[in-house]
């Protein structure tokens, strides 16, 4: 039986593979329908996306958050990451697991490993938005106790309709 752990990322190596992750994560995203790649396009252009993917260390490491990996067999498989967006309110981002990883249980310990670490930092309250599109990902979210909300941030109008938002009171 497959190996499964999650943990920190920490290297360099670590914060390449997350950053491959993320790019499978938009290319699986941007392919799904034409209503999700209009959202996508228009949320993370490619430019854009590229500059936070070399500033991802950053804007996701200590103090202001982390970045989870899952490892199947010794490769890392998934990730998911979270930063403060603002005082006791952290936001979980890409959370993303490989195709070859589904039905391990990598996005429901990745995700449960980042509700973790924001208790840990005495957050009281964890956000995230998930395209309305990804079925499983919004009944994982719902299991682990997010409830849905509007949004929290600015939302451009090619996303209305395309994005829904999440909350977690810690």
């Amino acid at each position: 039986m497959p190996h499964l752990t999650v943990r920190m990322a920490a290297t360099g190596q670590d914060f390449d593979e997350v950053r491959a992750l993320c790019w499978d994560y938009r290319s699986y995203l941007v392919e799904r329908n034409s209503r999700d790649r209009a959202a996508i396009e228009t949320l993370y252009p490619k430019a854009g996306y590229a500059a936070l993917m070399d500033r991802l260390e950053d804007a996701h490491t200590a103090p202001q958050g982390v970045i989870i990996v899952a490892e199947l067999d010794n490769v890392i498989v998934g990730c998911g990451m979270s930063h403060e967006i603002g005082p006791g309110i952290s936001e979980i981002k890409r959370l993303f697991v490989h195709d070859r990883a589904r039905g391990h249980g990598a996005g429901r310990q990745i995700c449960q490993a980042l509700i973790d670490h924001a208790r840990s930092r005495g957050d009281r309250l964890l956000r995230l938005d998930t395209l309305t599109s990804l079925a499983a990902a919004r009944a994982l979210y719902a299991d682990l106790g997010f409830v849905e909300r509007g949004p929290y941030s600015d939302m451009p109008e090619a996303a209305l309709g395309c994005v829904c938002f999440y909350e977690l009171t810690l």
